[in-house]
């Protein structure tokens, strides 16, 4: 029996992507199918390097050909990604941009920056094109997380004539932060619409180029910046970080909710619960939950969002830190490990987001 690609198409039909519902024909996921006797090649196309699913889809498409096209078939299956993007028609506003993740937090001192740096970081070392914005005017912390205090990014002309800065790249991650262009001893003291202006020119202003994600740190709480972002660029989601403690959880909460107004109207990806608990370097096994247990793992419950990840409260992730060289360098350690596990919870819910919800927009809001 002759195989045909219809038959191929048609077996594939029946392998569905666990996370959109849907099969990989419908979602236009397969690619280059080439037959040569008994051997049968195909691309599947992944909605994002980071898919966790991979091995999965992989045997599955296999199964597929063996059941229902000839069980004496080479499978030969090359898994490749592009990564999908909710944004309408992008325009001139970065328009190379695919997904802008805003990363955000009721209270400081949950430790968002070392998340988001983390995440950054784990994204690219999958293949992702990764940007990142330091949008906390008053408190840049992305420069001494990458170890990158001393640069300073240099400004250019555009092909339109107009000045455009170059992000300066760390670890696969293009970064621009206010600390690249102010002395780290000089206390910046701006009103919030200096440093809105600020935020826009990060975003606007700077030769972002290719990007399958953006992600955004945002000061803590619910400010002008907030309102700065959602109406500059169309926001893919939010993630919310906090702590398990009931303060910081009170203040996420209401972080949460602002991107949920009916005027503003930001899906949010999930929660991520940082220090959930403290775990001694001489004693890895061991879990002190001293600022509480599972209060992120309530948060996302109460309001029907995935929790993305649980990250320990480790000393080597401070130190880290405090080196410009983010935890998840390390992949084979324990926490390299989790980081690597949150990039992919979120590069997932970014790409289920992409399928089923509406299209992002810049806010309009009244004043």
């Amino acid at each position: 029996m002759t195989i045909t690609k219809e038959a191929v198409l048609k077996a594939l039909s029946y392998v569905e992507e666990p996370d959109l519902g849907q099969d990989l024909v419908t979602l236009n996921m397969i690619e280059n199918i080439e037959i040569d006797g008994l051997t049968v090649a195909f691309t599947v196309v992944l909605t994002t390097p980071a898919c966790p699913l991979k091995q999965l889809i992989h045997d599955a498409c296999e199964r597929a050909i063996h059941t229902m096209v000839d069980k004496d078939a080479n499978v030969v299956i090359t898994m490749t990604s592009r990564v999908t993007t909710g944004r309408h028609n992008r325009g001139d506003l970065l328009p190379g941009v695919k997904n802008i993740i805003a990363i955000a937090s009721g209270k400081g001192g949950v430790g968002k920056s070392t998340v988001t740096a983390n995440l950054a970081v784990a994204l690219a070392a999958t293949g992702a094109k990764v940007g990142l914005v330091d949008a906390d005017i008053s408190g840049p912390s992305v420069p001494v997380m990458f170890n990158v205090e001393n640069e300073a990014p240099h400004v250019f002309q555009g092909p339109n004539g107009k000045n455009l800065i170059q992000p300066i790249v760390k670890y696969g991650v293009k970064l621009m932060s206010i600390g690249f262009l102010a002395p780290a001893e000089s206390a910046i003291v701006w009103r919030g619409p200096m440093a809105s202006s600020a935020l826009k020119q990060f975003i606007t202003e700077v030769d972002w180029g290719e990007l399958d994600y953006l992600l955004l740190d945002l000061p803590p709480g619910t400010s002008d910046i907030h309102l700065t972002l959602v109406q500059t660029v169309p926001v893919t989601g939010a993630v919310i970080v906090t702590t398990p403690q009931k303060v910081a959880l009170a203040d996420a909460q209401k972080g949460l909710q602002m991107f949920r107004q009916p005027q503003i109207n930001v899906p949010v990806l999930g929660v991520v619960e940082n220090m959930a608990w403290f775990t001694p370097a001489e004693l890895p096994e061991n879990k002190y939950f001293i600022f509480g247990e599972g209060g992120g793992q309530r948060l996302a419950a109460q309001h029907d969002v995935p929790l993305l990840g649980q990250l320990p409260l480790v000393q080597s992730i401070r130190e880290n830190g405090d080196q410009g060289q983010p935890a998840v360098l390390d992949p084979k350690s324990a926490v390299g490990v989790l980081f690597a596990d949150l990039a992919e919870s979120v590069a997932r819910q970014v790409s289920i987001r992409n399928n089923v919800a509406p299209k992002t927009a810049v806010v309009q809001m009244n004043s």
